[in-house]
């Protein structure tokens, strides 16, 4: 029978009680007295220099009381980069100022002119609409390749290129891999595109600022991922706020898969208005607005060879990419092709050497930063890819070369030639598992059925490995991280027993909720219903990193182990005294103390009444009171891994891709609540495949968004997707954290568009087909079938 209670219990998540009876408080939900609402002015040009801006008209229509302009802010910071890359020749990367607003140059479609504050949301957007604006356009520059030719228009002035950075790793390897390449029995090479997505997450941003000037200080209610990080961003490097004066709040958010992590202009803008206006000032966005003004993801462009020798065995892997940064850098966008990226190039697999290459470039384009899986989904797709064409190309099963060039179980802890130290895996028994709960050993017959309905079958397999639990401080400050990246907790215990948990991670689709009071209800050995979780203000939490990079359970959940020990630690103190006992023979086990080898014993409960009303109490060397702090900054990250199966029946006639079957094994180390990991998991599948099979953002030749609605740009529906069949019984406990967490969130999101990918590719290869691009439409499968048949 399966657990009901603590670790390992499949508990319903309680937090969705409020979502689906429509109690959730989001932040547009949120109004504050005196509000009023900001609209955005935003150019409709992809490069142009601003030759007039007139708000004099729109200045004097009912209802506004100001409208902002760059001119307001040349005096404030720009938005911040958070991660400095230096180049592989040593040298800083190029950044760039990211204005609030635009200060004379607009440099994407959506990139903010102005903005206009009025009594109504209508009345602000009447205004907006009014401001005289004259735009000379410049040439834009949208292709990378492109954009990096001598002479092409530069996107900034004030920057020698559009070379954010180049960028080598590990550069002494560079040699060592060129040549044995070229001395390789065989090397497989595939030129390949890593689509452009856009975020969509439900709930739209959106943010209020609030000034009280009666103490000075500001408020800002935002969709974010991070609330302390907001604060710190926002207050010392964009409006000089000093922390203790401006507190963020965080409720409810609607999804965020990293588009919520940045600090964007609207959230400075609200607050600086609030500010000057001395009234609370609302923005939510538009759908519209927020394709153009979220941050995009992915849009790689990759040379990836892959060198064997006459065995299959990988010799040596080399890897030249171009990553489009947009416009401007985004908060973390400079480590998503870089150290999240390059370092994930090993896979599961004992390459022995390998060199990255990445070019940043810098386009007319919206800003591109890290969404579900962030730099791990690309590495993954591109070594996936060339394995099978590896194993195409020499006659080998795509299953059978992916054994061939696994680490063994036995080799861990495996250095990898790209810095990262995996600590435990086996990818043997991942593997083992999918062709389990696939039912691979019948795909022959599956496939001559599909045939026989003249239909083509395919089967295709991706393994992966991440490292998450995004934290450890030391290494990513040496590797150009601006923050520490621990996390915190605090446990705050009741006169009557019951706990809060204060967290710094936010909590906006996880399960956090639910977790957490988990993993506290069995340490103390009491029940979940008595346990609350506080989340999302800084004003009552502990600083913390937020949430992202699967690092909540790993990071988060181990500094509430940890602050739940030192409660631990210290009702042992005072139940020793209570019971007339050394402390040293103080037992805790099921929520109660006893002294050992006998019956005598306290209560949970009585503990912690002690704890509060100190009557009986040593007094003289221990404090009253029941509440303990903890930052946790672990050793390493985290390295969940996996093997994905994907079965596809392509129709020859339409190029029609459907999904008959997919397939997650994964090993996520210790699992806290398997109902919740299986959620993450579908949720990343359809991400994943979202992308494989339908997602996929285009600029015309000008910059304009071609797909800047849902008339344009398709995401996946339920009709969609198969029944996902997911196993995580393979466990392989993390070494070095005190829960053996690795983290899920994003493991689907990384497995499955190689896995998409080659099982479409499986069932066309007959035909002559070696490769398409994600995503795979029908018009993109027919024309590849089409030109199969031609050549």
């Amino acid at each position: 029978m399966p657990k009901d209670h603590g670790i390992g219990a499949p508990i319903k998540r309680r937090e969705d009680v409020r979502f689906l009876t429509g109690r959730g408080r989001y932040t547009d939900d949120l109004n504050r007295p005196g509000q009023a609402y900001a609209w955005f002015r935003r150019s409709d040009v992809a490069h142009g220099r601003i030759r007039r801006l007139d708000v004099s008209a729109a200045a004097k229509m009912p209802g506004v009381l100001r409208i902002f302009t760059g001119e307001d802010f040349k005096d404030k910071g720009g938005l911040p980069c958070g991660w400095l890359v230096t180049d592989r020749f040593g040298n800083p990367m190029q950044e760039p100022r990211h204005p609030v607003l635009a200060e004379g140059v607009v440099r994407h479609v959506g990139d903010p002119i102005a903005a206009v504050v009025a009594e109504t949301p209508e009345q602000a957007r009447d205004a907006a609409e009014a401001i005289e604006v004259e735009i000379e356009e410049l040439p834009a520059v949208l292709d990378m390749a492109r954009a990096l030719e001598p002479g092409a228009p530069k996107v900034h002035d004030s920057l020698r290129d559009n070379l954010c950075y180049d960028w080598g790793f590990i550069e002494d390897n560079r040699a060592a891999v060129d040549e044995a390449i070229a001395k390789a029995h065989h090397v497989a090479r595939l030129e390949l595109v890593n689509n452009r997505l856009v975020p969509n997450a439900m709930e739209p941003r959106a943010a209020i600022g609030e000034y009280d000037p009666a103490a000075d200080s500001y408020t800002l209610w935002s969709t974010t991922q991070n609330p302390h990080v907001i604060r710190l961003m926002m207050g010392a490097f964009v409006l000089g706020i000093p922390e203790h004066k401006l507190r963020v709040v965080a409720p409810d958010v609607g999804g965020g898969f990293g588009s919520k992590i940045y600090h964007y202009a609207e959230e400075a803008l609200v607050t600086h208005a609030a500010g000057v206006l001395k009234r609370p000032v609302k923005w939510t966005a538009t759908r519209s607005e927020s394709f153009v003004t979220d941050a995009q993801a992915r849009d790689h462009v990759t040379t990836i060879e892959l060198a064997l020798d006459k065995d299959g065995i990988f010799q040596a892997l080399r890897v030249s990419t171009l990553a489009n940064m947009g416009a401007y850098l985004s908060l973390f966008a400079t480590s998503v092709p870089t150290y999240l990226y390059g370092t994930l190039m090993a896979g599961t697999y004992r390459t022995p050497l390998i060199y990255v290459n990445v070019k940043a470039v810098f386009t007319n384009t919206v800003p591109v930063d890290a969404y579900r899986g962030a730099g791990r989904p690309e590495a993954t797709f591109a070594l996936e890819r060339v394995i099978d064409i590896a194993a195409a190309e020499l006659g080998i099963d795509p299953i059978e070369i992916r054994r061939r060039n696994f680490i063994r179980p036995e080799e861990f802890p495996y250095q990898t030639p790209v810095a990262l130290v995996y600590d435990t895996g086996n990818h043997h028994a991942t593997l083992d598992k999918l062709l389990e709960i696939s039912d691979h050993a019948n795909f022959a017959r599956r496939k001559a059925e599909s045939e026989a309905r003249g239909k083509l079958r395919g089967f295709g397999v991706s393994t992966w490995v991440e490292a998450c639990g995004i934290a450890p401080s030391a290494m990513v400050g040496a590797l150009g991280c601006r923050a520490g990246l621990y996390e915190s907790a605090t446990i705050r215990v009741n006169p009557t027993g019951g706990v809060t948990i204060l967290t710094g991670c936010h909590s906006h689709g996880q399960g956090h909720d639910t977790v957490f009071p988990q993993i506290v209800a069995e340490m103390l050995g009491i029940d979940e219903s008595q346990i609350e979780l506080v989340h999302g203000d800084t004003a009552n939490t502990p600083f913390g990193m937020g949430t992202y990079g699967s690092r909540s359970l790993p990071v988060g959940g181990s500094a509430i182990v940890r602050a739940t020990e030192k409660v631990i630690e210290k009702a042992k103190k005072i139940a020793a005294h209570l019971l007339e006992a050394n402390e040293a023979d103080i037992d805790f086990a099921n929520g109660t103390f006893t002294v050992k080898g006998t019956d005598r014993s306290k209560s949970w409960g009585e503990v912690c009444l002690a704890a509060y009303v100190p009557h009986n109490y040593p007094i003289e060397t221990l404090e009253p009171g029941l509440e303990m702090t903890a930052f946790y900054d672990p050793a390493n990250f985290t390295f969940p891994s996996g093997a994905y199966g994907c079965e596809v029946e392509v129709d020859p006639d339409t190029g029609k891709v459907e999904i008959v079957g997919f397939y997650a094994a994964d090993d996520f180390g210790n699992v806290i609540n398997p109902l919740i990991v299986d959620g993450q998991v579908h949720g990343g599948l359809a991400q994943g495949i979202g992308q494989a099979l339908l997602e996929n953002a285009v600029y015309d030749e000008n910059g304009q968004l071609l797909t800047a609605s849902y008339m344009d740009y398709a995401m996946p529906r339920a009709d969609d997707l198969p029944m996902f069949a997911v196993d995580h019984s393979c466990v392989t406990p993390c070494t070095h954290n005190p829960l053996g967490a690795k983290g899920c969130g994003e493991a689907g999101a990384i497995g499955s568009p190689p896995a998409m990918v080659n099982a479409v590719v499986d069932a066309l290869r007959h035909l002559g087909v070696r490769h398409i691009d994600m995503p795979l439409t029908p018009a993109r499968v027919w024309a590849a079938i089409q030109a199969a048949g031609r050549a």
